[in-house]
């Protein structure tokens, strides 16, 4: 078993050295005979020694600027989460000389968020947190960030030929698989799902299509082709005209739609254009404990919604860089955050305040 409370001068005892020898291998500064440093080596191995990261992080007075480059709330509350994540983080972190600068882009804007990432670009800073909603357009930052060593993380959306330090979030093609669970549960007839890709290209989404393929390849695997069919349809909440028309021609043409599966955290569009409808017994499965969501979750109108704990990417995101530039510690490539399946019997639970916080305690 580790142990994380051995001091210099335990090493020193045992070595037969002095603690200004052990400190000057430990550092790498100073002339230390070949055959000394061998033995102090040698020590700190046997001895399981942990430097306390934290102390000297605490006794440092560098200050480690890290830009969050996020979709602006403003414009969709279902980033109001992550953000809140971000600043919980930089509040719990500031003592370590963690600076978080927010950038916050339009994610109906590509040009607004090409725009801020140069900003980030320039702004030379030590880490950069981001949702890379925009795959197409975020791959040639990729490679400006690794020409600069500047180590950035990915939230929401997992890119893995990115290379980033690290991604924090749900497995989308895990929580896809999830839905047609929860679409099969209670389902005893032939049905047709829709898949309902909301505000978002799903060329341009990453994590939207593996979302789909999760989907599919659950009824594939379990030989239920057959019984469920997927049509998948593409709508511009911004267009009512045009997504009113998408829907109706899908209702039309597949009569025989009986579970819709939102990937975005736009249920709550798909229940209002039902009722307008007046189309009953649709089961369906969204994304995000947004408020309006939450409404129809208690009213029935939708079944469940899988939870994706924004305000935990947002802070965990946060974290990782911090390990990685304060304290200097081995980071994870992937993160994922657990699939919690709502429904209205348990949402209140999901919804009380977080208690998220993190933890570093000094060894003394």
């Amino acid at each position: 078993m580790k142990s994380i409370s051995v001091r210099i001068k335990d090493i020193a005892e045992k070595a037969g050295v002095s603690t200004g020898t052990v400190d000057r291998v430990l550092h790498k500064r100073g002339k230390v005979a070949p055959d000394v440093e061998r033995r102090v080596l040698q020590t700190l191995k046997e001895m399981n020694y942990e430097p306390n990261l934290i102390a000297r992080a605490l006794g440092s007075n560098k200050t480690y600027h890290i830009a969050a480059l996020i979709p602006d709330p403003k414009f969709d509350t279902y980033w109001l989460a992550p953000k809140q994540g971000v600043e919980a983080a930089e509040s719990n972190l500031k003592q370590y000389g963690v600076s978080v600068e927010q950038f916050l882009f339009n994610p109906y804007d590509v040009n607004h968020f090409i725009a801020l990432a140069k900003e980030v670009t320039r702004a030379g800073c030590d880490g950069i947190l981001l949702s890379p909603i925009f795959y197409r357009e975020t791959l040639p930052f990729f490679s400006q960030w690794d020409a600069q060593n500047t180590p950035f993380v990915l939230f929401n959306t997992h890119i893995p030929e990115a290379e980033a330090l690290s991604y924090v979030g749900q497995d989308s093609y895990q929580s896809g698989l999830l839905a047609a669970k929860l679409i099969q549960y209670g389902q005893s007839a032939t049905c047709t799902v829709l898949v309902a890709h909301i505000d978002e290209e799903p060329g341009n989404a990453a994590h939207l299509l593996k979302k789909e393929q999760g989907l599919r390849d659950y009824f594939r695997a379990n030989d239920l082709d057959a019984l469920y069919q997927i049509v998948v349809v593409n709508l511009d909440r911004a267009n009512k005209t045009d997504f009113s028309l998408k829907m109706e021609q899908a209702f039309k043409q597949y009569p025989g739609i009986k579970s819709v599966y939102v990937t975005t955290s736009k249920a709550y569009d798909i229940v209002s254009w039902l009722e307008e409808q007046r189309i009953k017994d649709i089961k369906i499965i969204g994304y995000d404990l947004i408020p309006k969501n939450l409404h129809f979750l208690h009213t029935g109108q939708i079944s469940f919604l899988i939870n994706q704990n924004p305000k935990g990417q947002g802070y965990w995101g946060i974290n990782q860089l911090a390990d990685h530039l304060v304290f200097k510690k081995e980071v994870s490539e992937v993160k994922y955050l657990p699939l919690d399946i709502v429904t209205k019997e348990n949402a209140a639970y999901y919804t009380q305040p977080d208690q998220v916080s993190v933890s570093r305690t000094l060894t003394v």
